[in-house]
């Protein structure tokens, strides 16, 4: 019980101490210009191609696979099936507008499947979007 009461009393000693010590005056902030908007975005996405790539592998392989066979991990769960993007007669069919609004809005943006979901968080990112959509026309190849 005694050495409870002695730390407690040396940690208000030290509590006291650090209270009364003088503080070290701030520096002044230097000024700096606000970052203008452009910069902002640049920086945003500064290699749209890298982000494509980095999206495609996160989000869309797990359906779709590495190679775009529509053989994702989690492609046996589902009905119908993800799209294989290696077939030349499906590269065919589609136009890069129609890869491109199934990327942002989803198979039900495009009178598919709701199992593709929908990525609103590219709807601003145009110049990544066209980056995925060159991807996948890749995949054919």
């Amino acid at each position: 019980m005694r050495i409870r009461y002695v730390a407690l009393i040396m940690f208000g000693i030290g509590v006291v101490a650090l209270g009364c010590t003088p503080k070290e005056e701030a520096a002044p902030a230097e000024e700096t210009a606000p970052t203008p908007v452009a910069e902002v975005a640049e920086v945003a996405v500064a290699d749209p191609k890298a982000e494509a790539i980095e999206i495609y592998e996160n989000r869309c392989t797990v359906c779709h696979g590495k190679l775009g066979k529509g053989d994702g991990e989690g492609s046996a769960a589902l009905d119908p099936k993800p799209r294989d993007f290696t077939l030349a007669e499906w590269q065919d069919s589609v136009t890069d507008e129609h890869i491109r609004k199934i990327i942002v809005y989803g198979g039900t943006g495009v009178g598919k499947s709701a199992t593709m979901p929908a990525n609103p968080d590219l709807d601003a990112k145009p110049e990544v979007v066209q980056e995925i959509v060159l991807y996948v026309r890749n995949l054919a190849k």
